[in-house]
């Protein structure tokens, strides 16, 4: 597993550090590295300048050490080892009767010369990586800003979400997920946009945009899915006009209301992959009776078109939301993830440790390779919820997420 792969909040400033400190290792390595093959080759080279008969001039070679030193993490390395190389040279030239010929200061000029270039490209190197962690300092802001993670505790609920991109350097893609606190109830959106990666990005924040609206606006679950499915409409109807491909896109989506009073889950699936349940030692599929058509696909008239199907979600229960890349991961083989049998091992784990494990065995499985977006949800009600009032209520009312990496 994001580079970087975001859990929540929490777990996801903690892979945060575990890849800078990856990076800083992977930097002090290499400098470590560039330094012992520098020095070898000085003390190779010196050492053959001085054993080695006359006629072959070694101190010509030396100009590789401060070349080496271009990987190394100070300038003053380069620094230091040219003054060495430039020892070297002295000792080499001397050796062979070189102490008063010209050759000697050329020799040591063009160490000179070397070390220079080492360091106006190295400063070169370092400007341009300024400027890239400054742009991707941006750009993660403007990510995270554009679909925040989750709460990892709303009302009765623990929740835990993973985001896995496409595209490598990405924290989003065309995976969503969302969550709106809607008075006594916790309405949730896990979708999936056609596409992957930064290009299905447009199209995911849309529905996040609508979700947060329309799920305080619409009393009813039906309206609120024909309110996402008329948003996704027009959208596409607007871009058709630029975009002749504009028509074959929609939005795979699970909407699901879960009221803190009753033990009950509700779901409209818009043609997206059934949620899994673990209720003690059993897991099943909440499957769709009547599944709609995905977002974007529905029915132009103004009548609810949509299912609800309720299922039991009791305390000590567990909910895995999940999109398609989930499932479609494939190994070397060619055999797709096992993710019902995979859930049914971890799901007695804490929502984000289970989480945490599915991403790292999913990665596993697909030998690194996982080729479309990946997004999860899980949630587990708590024994009892927190009183109307409380702390951690008020906290979670108008608490509104979506997917991040």
């Amino acid at each position: 597993m994001t580079t970087h792969t975001p859990v929540t909040r929490g777990a996801g400033c903690a892979a945060t550090l575990r890849g800078l400190a990856v990076a800083f290792s992977k930097v002090r390595l290499r400098s470590l590295l560039a330094v012992g093959v520098a020095s070898a080759a000085l003390l190779g080279i010196t050492f053959g300048g001085v054993v080695i008969p006359g006629d072959m001039h070694l101190e010509a070679l030396l100009v590789t050490v401060p070349a080496l030193t271009a990987a190394a993490e100070k300038a003053r390395t380069t620094i230091g080892m040219t003054v060495l190389a430039c020892l070297g040279v002295l000792a080499i030239d001397i050796d062979v009767g070189l102490r008063n010929s010209p050759t000697l200061p050329i020799d040591v000029a063009v160490l000179l010369v070397v070390c220079v270039l080492v360091l106006v490209l190295r400063r070169m190197r370092e400007t341009d990586h300024r400027l890239l962690r400054a742009v991707r300092s941006v750009s993660e802001t403007a990510q995270r800003a554009l679909l925040p993670p989750l709460p990892s505790r709303v009302a009765g609920l623990e929740i835990a979400t993973a985001y896995r991109s496409a595209d490598a350097h990405a924290h989003i893609g065309g995976d969503v997920y969302a969550a709106e606190r809607v008075d006594h109830t916790v309405r949730l959106l896990i979708g999936d946009v056609r596409g992957h990666g930064l290009a299905a990005v447009d199209e995911a924040a849309a529905v996040i945009g609508c979700f947060r609206e329309a799920a305080h606006r619409d009393g009813r679950l039906e309206h609120l899915a024909l309110s996402l499915d008329a948003s996704v409409r027009r959208r596409l109807d607007l871009a058709a006009q630029s975009d002749s491909c504009a028509a074959e896109r929609f939005i795979t989506a699970l909407i699901l209301e879960i009221p803190d009073d009753l033990a009950v889950v509700r779901v409209i699936s818009c043609g997206h992959p059934d949620s899994m349940r673990s209720h003690g030692s059993a897991v099943d599929l909440l499957e769709a009776a009547q599944p709609a058509p995905p977002l974007g696909l529905g029915c132009t008239c103004g009548q609810p078109v949509y299912r609800v199907d309720t299922f039991a979600f009791e305390p000590g229960d567990t909910l895995l939301l999940h999109t398609d890349g989930l499932l479609e991961a494939r190994d070397q083989t060619g055999a797709f993830y096992p993710a019902v049998d995979r859930f049914a091992l971890l799901a007695a784990d804490e929502p984000h440790r289970l989480i945490e494990r599915l991403m790292s065995d999913l990665t596993v499985h697909a030998d690194g390779e996982v080729r479309d977006d990946v997004a999860m949800v899980a949630v587990r009600r708590r024994a009892a919820p927190p009183t109307e009032g409380s702390d951690e209520d008020a906290a979670a009312t108008g608490c509104t997420a979506a997917g991040s990496g």
